[in-house]
């Protein structure tokens, strides 16, 4: 099996200075303090965080099979540093590093509460979830992914301006604790499978696990176990309770966008439930899709009914996550591709509208959509960026989504036939209904009787990354050749562990 996914050993440790650099620059800026260098050094670390990505993307070898920059270190018996990279971590490494890097200029703009440890914070989630994209330890990754939402949790808590935000915190914690529990549960049952049927040493290595098989029985528990373990934090229906209210009430933009922008749900089942569980997965997949399909009409029509901006971008990212499941549960390669791709999409567009709503509510103080309108005449590059990133969603021409949606939606007619796809078809232009909606109630909608001051107009740093945002969106849309190329290799082998299934 090792000869199935291995290409290259690194001949410098990228990957370790992916994840250190930001954990670094995190412990000298809780040092520094407050101080006006402390912003600039976390600006210049998520900067340079980007650049590294770009390089690692530069680098890698995307018609080859296999991970590569490959780093290993037998530390603690099964726990072993042991990553590697191919064109889906790199996918992902990108997105994390652009939509870190907004949330620096983000985060001074908005001009939030102690933002030296903001930006701490913010790059100490960056450096773990680093090492998330690129552990080749299944428990590694789920360590990890603990580490990483207490931090994100603390940004829930800590930098809200709602004064029910305990109430978030709360809800969070009990559903990511209880995702993070059937995750470890998951693991561990893989790790004693794999000692008692090889009889070696404990192991949650990817490359070791992948060459023995799963028992049927035993394998259908750590598949559930798994997938609803990352379907919290995905999230997807039905185990989206938490986003509704963590989205009103928690942090405006920063912690949503590092929950929702990266998809680490998405990334965990592709790297780890589908090659390491392919026969459960193609057992179950009508069940699984059964459920999403029902989830994108559920989500957008409760979208409908919502009042606050905050709620309805939340309905969104669940009805909209629902069409990716569809699209990695064909269990193709055109499918994986066209799954990881809206995934992708998906990530930057709702980091886009999540900071395009956090600069509204800094000139409104409110989120509620009959108490806002009248702001495109004020701010019309802000309210471009949310209606360029509505349509990304939703999948229009010349947008990411839209070549992904096609592929996703190909893929479904061969697997499941025209009537779910139909359906799932329907209910994505459901969403576009409701977030053209939501676009003209806040920005093109007359003002509410009794505003007091004039809506400031954007800054220059909102302006900049706003149009930063447009032109990502809008060069990605019309440039998906190299998207697809990078993410090829690695999803046709995927697609091959379920050719004999």
């Amino acid at each position: 099996m090792t000869e199935l996914f291995w290409n290259q050993h690194a001949a410098w440790p990228m990957l370790a200075t992916l994840q250190l650099l930001p954990l670094a620059g995190a412990s000298l800026l809780l040092k520094l303090g407050e101080r006006p260098l402390a912003t600039f050094l976390g600006r210049a670390v998520a900067l340079a965080e980007l650049l590294l990505a770009i390089l690692l993307y530069r680098l890698l070898d995307s018609h080859a099979t296999g991970y590569q920059f490959a780093e290993r270190l037998d530390l603690a018996g099964p726990l072993a540093y042991h990553v590697g990279a191919d064109g889906v971590t790199v996918l992902f490494v990108l997105l994390s590093a652009l939509i870190v890097f907004l949330i620096t200029l983000y985060g001074l703009v908005r001009g939030l509460a102690e933002p030296a440890r903001l930006l701490a914070v913010t790059l100490a989630i960056q450096g773990v979830t680093m090492s998330l994209l690129s552990t080749l330890n299944l428990l590694w990754f789920v360590l990890a992914s603990g580490v990483e939402l207490v931090l994100v949790g603390h940004l829930v808590r800590h930098w809200a301006d709602s004064p029910e935000r305990d109430k978030a915190a709360a809800r969070f914690v009990q559903f990511q604790g209880v995702g993070l529990a059937m995750l470890l549960a998951g693991t561990l049952i893989l790790g004693w499978s794999h000692h008692d049927t090889s009889g070696t040493a404990w192991t949650f290595d990817l490359l070791d696990l992948a060459g023995r098989p799963v028992p049927r029985d035993l394998g259908v528990v750590v598949f559930f176990l798994l997938f609803y373990g990352l379907g919290v934090r995905t999230p997807i229906f039905p185990l989206h309770g938490w986003l509704p209210t963590v989205a009103q009430h928690g942090s405006l933009a920063v912690a949503p966008a590092l929950l929702l922008g990266v998809k680490l749900g998405i990334y965990g089942l592709v790297r780890f439930v589908l090659p390491l569980l392919p026969e459960v997965a193609a057992a179950w997949y009508p069940y699984v899709t059964g459920f999403a399909a029902a989830g994108v009409f559920y989500a957008a029509l409760l979208a409908f009914q919502q009042v606050d901006l905050r709620r309805l971008m939340a309905f969104a990212v669940v009805s909209h996550t629902s069409l990716v499941v569809i699209g990695l549960f064909s269990l193709d390669a055109v499918a994986f591709q066209g799954a990881l791709l809206l995934a992708a999409n998906f990530g930057l567009a709702a980091t886009a509208m999540m900071l395009m709503t956090g600069f509204v509510y800094r000139r409104t103080r409110t989120t509620r959509l009959d108490k806002l309108g009248g702001l495109f005449d004020r701010i019309p590059l802000i309210g471009l960026t949310y209606l360029v990133a509505g349509l990304a969603i939703v999948g229009m021409p010349g947008t990411p989504g839209f070549d992904a949606a096609h592929l996703v939606l190909e893929s479904a007619i061969h697997r499941f036939g025209a009537l779910p796809t139909v359906a799932a078809t329907l209910g994505n232009v459901a969403a576009a209904g409701f977030l053209l909606w939501a676009f003209q109630r806040a920005f093109l909608a007359p003002p509410p009787a009794g505003r007091g001051a004039a809506i400031e107009r954007a800054a220059g740093m909102e302006s900049l990354i706003a149009a930063a945002l447009v032109a990502v969106l809008l060069w990605s849309g019309f440039h998906m050749g190299p998207w697809l190329d990078l993410v090829d290799a690695p999803l046709r082998a995927l697609a091959e562990r379920f050719g004999h299934v």
